[in-house]
């Protein structure tokens, strides 16, 4: 499995990178996990977006499902016309929100253009990957997943609050995508989103390979975020950027281009040079 950091953003997007989303490649089927704001544009840098297979979203917040709609203007009105149906994956009721937050009648909404399926927990398979969704602790329906592929797992909490459900989902997988919103020590919300140490302590339990830390919200210091988790994660760590790349069991996930600190640094020069 190859993953690469398109938004890592919490919240809202930042003068640095969009919202969430993140696309994941096996053999030549492509899926994204979540498209927030100002999503769509940066994953063109990336991917023809016309060579999307599935689209999953794990809750209806903007900052993880809001660039769907200028994906459905994408594949609904380009020249030669609509593009073929492809499976989104969300909650309950995505269908008839996602209508909404374009403004159109929920019948057809778009189902014309995206076969909309809601999320439950359990097992099913999308293309190659074999998956498990469940329900984690957010004040809206939202759910985190493992995927599987030859023998390698990759589990992306979504937005979350501290819970066994994710650390479950995330138990000896190779790569943990996982949200670190908050900050230790400052007032905040419960049952919303982790702290960097909170990160940690999910990614401890889990016995996770590596711990990717994401949804870093533009006002917070990511580097305290990165040293909280450090605090309470003894395995490799990393901060999601932009452009980074995660070849996923290579070497068990040690086959990474653009990781935090220094390689961080280096996966913006690679993306750099590749758009100049």
């Amino acid at each position: 499995m190859r993953l690469t950091i398109i938004g890592s953003a919490g919240s809202f997007p930042g003068p640095a990178s969009p919202a969430s989303c993140y696309l994941l490649e096996a053999g030549d089927f492509r899926m994204l996990l979540d498209l927030g704001n100002g999503a769509l544009g940066a994953l063109q840098r990336y991917v023809d977006i016309y060579d999307i297979d599935a689209v999953y979203l794990s809750h209806l917040h903007a900052d993880h499902c809001f660039d769907l709609c200028s994906y459905w203007v994408a594949r609904t009105f380009p020249p030669g016309g609509r593009k073929p149906r492809i499976p989104v994956y969300g909650p309950t009721g995505v269908a008839d929100r996602m209508a909404e937050a374009y403004g159109l009648e929920p019948d057809p909404g778009m189902t014309e253009t995206f076969e909309f399926r809601e999320l439950t927990p359990g097992q099913m398979r999308i293309g190659p990957f074999d998956v498990r969704v469940d329900v984690v602790n957010h004040p809206v329906e939202a759910y985190g997943i493992r995927l599987e592929h030859d023998g390698t797992a990759l589990t992306y909490s979504g937005d979350t609050g501290a819970c066994d459900e994710i650390i479950d989902l995330a138990r000896d997988t190779d790569l943990f995508l996982c949200e670190a919103s908050f900050h230790d020590h400052r007032e905040h919300p419960k049952d919303m989103h982790l702290t960097g140490s909170e990160a940690g302590e999910h990614a401890q339990s889990a016995a996770a390979r590596r711990l990717v830390l994401t949804h870093l919200v533009p006002w917070n210091d990511d580097d305290r975020t990165y040293e909280e988790a450090r605090s309470t994660f003894s395995g490799p760590i990393d901060l999601a950027r932009p452009g980074a790349v995660y070849e996923i069991g290579a070497e068990r996930s040690t086959g990474v281009r653009g990781t935090g600190g220094d390689a961080a640094t280096a996966a913006v020069h690679r993306l750099t040079e590749r758009l100049s």
